[in-house]
């Protein structure tokens, strides 16, 4: 018995049609509403079109531009640390001689898929004025008085980077060592043929192999730290005087924390959009120019 094209053509266009239609309802709506919306002071129900009133108080909005220094210091700070060390994990692991490697593999990536308020809870124990982290300093002496890591400006914008660093390096540590094991050994035989150190090697034939991922790892993290809510809001709550708070979590304080303006709101999320679109081009720019 021959198959019915005509029934099995009307099953593909049941899934394009659905996929349509849930792109439509769940993707291309929130955008398109999210810009209506940004034209408007929406308080509730209550909805006041005031044209680029927004987006003038935006540029004027210091607790705004004081968000986005915090945003781009983590991002300035601790993307790199993530990525060089990231790279530096997956090399070791790379090496046939390590014993152990998958029981460090998944001791490295499992802060990756912890809960995040366990994770949280664990970092605020840990750095508390009388947590395990000051016992260790004054300890070995490295200190002569606790730090208020949580409560100081300076050491809660560290301790931030920290546990960015200590849960995201096992996520990039991932692509780095895929892309290391893809990388042929007769291509590193041939280096070492004609003379190449380790140092060479590293530097100038695994490195340039590694240039897709690299790029893909650095697009992905700078994406994630401009959209940083979770952990702030978890360890630091923005504190203290807004010295770790972040534009997403500002965006969801004009929401849902202080009087609600969704308008305002979606104005703020599309001023990300746009940084996150100049930083994602400019990457590429430069890494497709090199």
């Amino acid at each position: 018995m021959k198959p019915n094209k005509s029934s099995g053509q009307r099953e593909v266009w049941k899934f394009i049609v659905f996929a349509v239609i849930f792109g439509s309802v769940f993707l291309l709506y929130p955008i398109f509403y999210s810009i209506y919306i940004s034209f408007h002071n929406m308080q509730g129900i209550q909805s006041v079109f005031t044209g680029f009133d927004n987006y003038i108080r935006m540029f004027h909005d210091k607790v705004f531009v004081k968000a986005l220094m915090n945003n781009f210091t983590y991002l300035i700070f601790q993307v790199p640390i993530m990525l060089v060390l990231g790279l530096l994990l997956a090399f070791i692991l790379n090496s046939p001689k390590l014993k152990g490697k998958n029981f460090f593999m998944l001791a490295l990536f499992l802060p990756c898929v912890t809960s995040l308020v366990s994770y949280a809870i664990l970092f605020k124990m840990m750095f508390q004025v009388s947590g395990i982290v000051n016992k260790m300093l004054l300890t070995i002496g490295l200190i002569q008085d606790p730090i208020n890591w949580l409560n100081s400006p300076f050491w809660a914008k560290v301790t931030v980077i920290m546990a960015l660093c200590w849960r995201w390096t096992g996520y990039n540590m991932i692509f780095y060592l895929a892309g290391l094991q893809n990388i042929s050994t007769e291509t590193l035989e041939a280096a070492s043929i004609d003379g190449a150190n380790a140092f060479q090697k590293f530097f100038f034939v695994i490195i340039p192999q590694l240039k897709p991922v690299i790029v893909f790892t650095t697009i992905t993290s700078t994406i994630g730290t401009i959209q940083l809510f979770d952990e702030v809001v978890n360890l630091t709550g923005g504190g203290p005087s807004n010295e770790t708070l972040t534009a997403a979590q500002l965006i969801y304080n004009h929401s849902f924390v202080y009087t609600s303006n969704f308008g305002y709101s979606a104005t703020l999320s599309w001023a990300l959009v746009v940084i996150i679109a100049i930083l994602s081009v400019i990457q590429l720019a430069v890494t497709n120019k090199e």
